[in-house]
C-alpha cells in the first residue's frame, strides 16, 4: 500500500490509498479515509488510474515531426536528441528575435507544485516571456477578495455541521466530490437542507433539498433579490452588518429597487422561489454558502462571486459554527515557490502572454503579443490549448504556423502533442516526487514516487533541468536540486518538516483558528470591514495582471454595489441560444477523454437542448444538430432536457477535437475577450445558433 495525493486540476487534490502490485503496477485506487476532508471518498475516474496509467496508447519514445505539421508522420529519437534539437531551437528563436520570442506554455494538468510550476526557473533564468495565468481562477478569485480582502474561509469541513448547505455554480458530483461526502453527512445527521443554484439540472442538483435554476450570468440579480427579501422582512443580520461591513446602509438602500419581481425578469427564477430561499437562509444561521468557479466564468462573473458573497454576510452566518460563505483556501498555505520558480530571476518589465488569448498571440495579433516579438519557439507542459483554449480555430492556425517550433511534453498524443515538432513522453504521478494542496481544503499532502515509470518518459522537472544545461542556466538559483530537496527546501520555509517526516505523516493540516477563518477577528482588510462597496481595481487581487498588460475588460461599467450587469453576451436576433460549456463526470478538461471507461461513460458529444426549443426548431431526441457564431460552428448530437431554462443549450465535457465531424471542438466557438476588472476567460459565456444539421 502506498500514499500520495491526486494531482488532478481539482481543488480537492485528495490524499490518497494506492495498492501497489508485483510487476511495477498498480491496483485499486482509494481516499484514505484518515484524511478528514477526503474522507476515504474520491471519483470514480481516479479510482481507475490504473487504467490510465497502464494504457496501450501512453507515449513511451520521444517523436520528431516527419511531415506537415498535423499530418501525423513521425520518427523516434532519443531523448537526448529531441533535447538537444529543443535547444537548438530555441537558441536560434532567441538570435533572431529576441528572448522574448519563446514562450514556456503550462497550467494545472498537475497541480504538483514541483512538477507544475519549475517550468518557471527556466522562464525567469532565461528571460523568456512572462505567462498570464487567466484560465481558471480570475474572475472568482477577484470578486471573491474584493469583499473579504483574502482568499480564505469557514473550514470547509464544517459543512457537516451545517443546517443549510448552498452549493452555489459548482458541480460537485462530477468535480469536488468531497463537498458531497460533507454536505451529506449534515443532511443524515442533522437534517440539514442542500439547496444548489446552477444553470441546469447538474448531478449535484439531482441530489438537493432546494433546487435554484437561474439563465447563466444572471447570479448576481439572484443574490441582489434575497437580499433585498432579507432587508425587507427583518431577516438581515444589522448587528453583524454594522460591526463588520462598511456600508450596509447604502446596500440596504441600493437594494430597495432590486426586488424579487426585477429578478425573475432577468435570471427566470419565480418570485415565490426567490423569496422562500431567501427565509431559509436567513432564519437558518448554520447556513455554509459553498461557492464555486462555473458561475464565475461569465464576463460579469467577477461581480457575480461578490454579490453571492455578499449574501452570506448579509445573513450573519460567519458568526456560527457550520456558517459563512466559502470558496478557497488559498492563501492560507504560504508555501515559498521562490527556488522552484526561480524568482530571483523574474523581471516583470519582460513582455507578458495571456493564456486564454494564445490564438490571438500565435495568429500575431499586435495586442495580445504586448509590445513583444513574435512567438517562434514553444515548450508546453500540463495544458493542451489546441483543446482547451478560447477561439480553437485561431489557437490551431497559431500552431500549424511552419515559423513556429513547438515542443509538447505529454503523456498522451493530445489535439496539441499533434501539432507540435518534437513530442516528448511525461510521466505520471504515481512515478515522481511532488507535493500538493488544494484550495477546497486545508491539507498540504505529498506525492512521492511509488512506482517506477515505464523506459522512455521523464518528469517536468528534468526536462527542465536538462534544457537549463543545454541552454547554459545550470548555475542559476533553482537548478541543480532533485525534487525532493526542492520539497524539503519549501517545507524548511514553512516550519513544517521535510520530505521524511511529510512521508510519515503523508499531510499537513494548516486550517486557521475559527475566528480568523470566519473573519471574527475582522475581514482582511485595513479597516477589518467587508466591502459591499468594493474599488475593483484599487484591491490586490490573488492574479492581478501587471500595469503593463492595460486595463482587462471594461471596468468602467461595474458596479458600486453588488448588482447585474448586462456585460455577457446575451442572446440576440441572429444567435438566440447561451451556450455553456460545462464539466463533465467523467473527464477532467481534456484529461482522462483518452481512457476507455471515460468514453465509454460519456458516450459521445451531445448538445442538451430544452424539448421546447427542440420542438420550436424540429429536431428530434438523438439527431444531428449544428450549433455557431461568428467564431466558427460544428456538429454533435441532440440531447433532449428540461433541466435548463428555455433558451439555454448545455454541452459537458472536453471531448478530443477528433470526437466532432470536422475535428473543431467545443471551444471553437468560445471567446477569449478578457473580462473585468483582471482578466478571466468566459467559457460558459457565449452565444450561438443551433439549427438541424
Amino acid at each position: 500500500m502506498g500514499h500520495s495525493a491526486c494531482p488532478h486540476d481539482c481543488p480537492s487534490t485528495c490524499a490518497l490509498e494506492v495498492d501497489l502490485l508485483p510487476g511495477n503496477r498498480i491496483g485499486r485506487v482509494r481516499g484514505d479515509a484518515a484524511n478528514s476532508y477526503t474522507a476515504g471518498v474520491i471519483c470514480a475516474k481516479v479510482a481507475r488510474y490504473a487504467e490510465r496509467i497502464g494504457h496501450p496508447g501512453r507515449l513511451l519514445t520521444p517523436l520528431v515531426r516527419d511531415g506537415a505539421k498535423g499530418e501525423g508522420r513521425w520518427k523516434e529519437a532519443s531523448f537526448e536528441a529531441a533535447l538537444d534539437l529543443i535547444a537548438e531551437k530555441f537558441e536560434r528563436a532567441e538570435a533572431a528575435h529576441g528572448a522574448e520570442t519563446v514562450w514556456l506554455n503550462y497550467y494545472a494538468g498537475t497541480m504538483g507544485l514541483v512538477q507544475r510550476d519549475g517550468i518557471n526557473r527556466l522562464r525567469h533564468a532565461k528571460g523568456y516571456s512572462n505567462q498570464f495565468d487567466s484560465f481558471c481562477t480570475n474572475l472568482a478569485w477577484t470578486g471573491f477578495t474584493m469583499g473579504t480582502g483574502a482568499l480564505r474561509g469557514p473550514d470547509p469541513r464544517e459543512m457537516a455541521k451545517s443546517d443549510c448547505v448552498v452549493i452555489w455554480g459548482t458541480n460537485a458530483v462530477s468535480t469536488q466530490v468531497n463537498v458531497m461526502t460533507h454536505a451529506i453527512r449534515a443532511r443524515k445527521e442533522r437534517g440539514a437542507k442542500i439547496a444548489v443554484i446552477d444553470i441546469y439540472d447538474t448531478p449535484t442538483m439531482k441530489q438537493a433539498d432546494i433546487k435554484i435554476l437561474l439563465r447563466p450570468g444572471t447570479d448576481g440579480a439572484f443574490a441582489c433579490a434575497v437580499m433585498h427579501v432579507l432587508f425587507r422582512e427583518g431577516l438581515a443580520d444589522r448587528d453583524y452588518l454594522n460591526e463588520f461591513s462598511d456600508d450596509p446602509a447604502g446596500l440596504e438602500s441600493h437594494l430597495k429597487e432590486r426586488t424579487p419581481q426585477w429578478a425573475e425578469a432577468i435570471c427566470g427564477v419565480p418570485v415565490a422561489e426567490i423569496e422562500a430561499f431567501a427565509r431559509l437562509v436567513g432564519t437558518t444561521k448554520r447556513t455554509f454558502f459553498r461557492l464555486g468557479y462555473g458561475f464565475t466564468r461569465q464576463r460579469n462573473g467577477a461581480v457575480n462571486m461578490h454579490a453571492a458573497l455578499s449574501l452570506a454576510v448579509v445573513t450573519g452566518c460567519y458568526r456560527h459554527e457550520g456558517g459563512g460563505a466559502f470558496h478557497s483556501n488559498s492563501d492560507i498555505f504560504r508555501l515559498d515557490k521562490s527556488l522552484v520558480e526561480g524568482r530571483s530571476g523574474f523581471d516583470p518589465r519582460l513582455r507578458w502572454l495571456d493564456q486564454s488569448r494564445i490564438g490571438r498571440a500565435l495568429t500575431g495579433e499586435a495586442e495580445a503579443l504586448n509590445g513583444g516579438p513574435p512567438v517562434t519557439a514553444m515548450l508546453i507542459q500540463n495544458t493542451n490549448p489546441a483543446n482547451v483554449a478560447p477561439e480553437q480555430r485561431k489557437v490551431v492556425a497559431g500552431l500549424r504556423r511552419e515559423d513556429l517550433f513547438v515542443a509538447v511534453h505529454e503523456q498522451f498524443m493530445t489535439d496539441t502533442a499533434q501539432l507540435a515538432d518534437v513530442v516528448l513522453p511525461a510521466t505520471m504521478f504515481l512515478e515522481h516526487d511532488d507535493i500538493y494542496r488544494g484550495g477546497g481544503h486545508q491539507h498540504i499532502v505529498l506525492g512521492p514516487r511509488l512506482v517506477d515509470p515505464p523506459e522512455g518518459p521523464r518528469s517536468n522537472h528534468e526536462v527542465i533541468e536538462a534544457l537549463g544545461q543545454r541552454l547554459g542556466v545550470a548555475d542559476k538559483p533553482g537548478f541543480g536540486m532533485t525534487p525532493r530537496a526542492h520539497i524539503d527546501w519549501m517545507l524548511g520555509k514553512r516550519g513544517l518538516g521535510d520530505f521524511k517526516s511529510f512521508r510519515a505523516e503523508k499531510w499537513a493540516d494548516l486550517q486557521p483558528d475559527f475566528e480568523t477563518a470566519h473573519f471574527l477577528k475582522g475581514f482582511a482588510h485595513q479597516d477589518g470591514r467587508f466591502r459591499f462597496r468594493p474599488d475593483w481595481t484599487g484591491t490586490p487581487a490573488a492574479n492581478k495582471p501587471p500595469e503593463r498588460m492595460g486595463p482587462q475588460g471594461p471596468v468602467e461599467q461595474l458596479p458600486e454595489f453588488p448588482d447585474h450587469v448586462e456585460l455577457i453576451e446575451s442572446a440576440d436576433a441572429e444567435h438566440p441560444f447561451r451556450l455553456a460549456t460545462s464539466p463533465s463526470r467523467s473527464f477532467l478538461n481534456s484529461s482522462f477523454a483518452e481512457t476507455p471507461s471515460s468514453r465509454a461513460k460519456e458516450g459521445r458529444p451531445v448538445l442538451m437542448i430544452h424539448p421546447e426549443d427542440a420542438q420550436a426548431l424540429g429536431i428530434a431526441e438523438g439527431e444531428r444538430v449544428k450549433l455557431g457564431n461568428q467564431r466558427g460552428d460544428l456538429c454533435m448530437h441532440a440531447r433532449l432536457d428540461a433541466g435548463q431554462r428555455r433558451g439555454v443549450v448545455i454541452h459537458e465535457g472536453l471531448w478530443p477535437n477528433s470526437a466532432f465531424e470536422g475535428g473543431e471542438g467545443i471551444n471553437t466557438l468560445t471567446g477569449a475577450d478578457s473580462c473585468a476588472p483582471y482578466g478571466g476567460a468566459a467559457f460558459h459565456d457565449t452565444r450561438v445558433w443551433v439549427r438541424k444539421a
